[in-house]
């Protein structure tokens, strides 16, 4: 069982940066590769990127290239996107999951947190 805590949203304006962090409980957490996701109000949530088991590879999905990394640190049990050089469409509620792999699939994570709000202003 992995419980997942998003933390680290907030409003800023366009251009700025944010940090956000998951904290996952459990020993397991290094057997599970982790999962960005983000939902914008009357959209469906969309894959942001992810990250394998060991941190060694990760990968941002087109909309956030460039602008978004995604890192993890298996002794703190935490994984983290940082937010660079953010637009209003980056606005959404911003979810980590945890699952076997990376996929942008929802159905491949298995475990989910409740999402932390990241608003960008004009």
């Amino acid at each position: 069982q992995v419980q997942l805590v998003e933390s680290g949203g907030g409003l800023v304006q366009a251009g700025g940066s944010l940090r956000l962090s998951c904290a996952a409980s459990g020993r397991t957490f290094s057997a599970y590769a982790m999962g960005w996701f983000r939902q914008a109000p009357g959209k469906e949530r969309e894959f942001v990127g992810g990250i394998n088991q060991s941190g060694g590879s990760a990968y941002i999905a087109d909309g956030g290239k460039g602008r978004f990394t995604i890192s993890r640190d298996n002794a703190k049990n935490a994984v983290y996107l940082q937010m660079n050089s953010l637009k209003p469409e980056d606005t959404a509620v911003y979810y980590c999951a945890a699952g076997p792999v990376v996929s942008a699939s929802q159905s491949s994570y298995d475990y989910w947190g409740q999402g932390t709000q990241v608003t960008v202003s004009s």
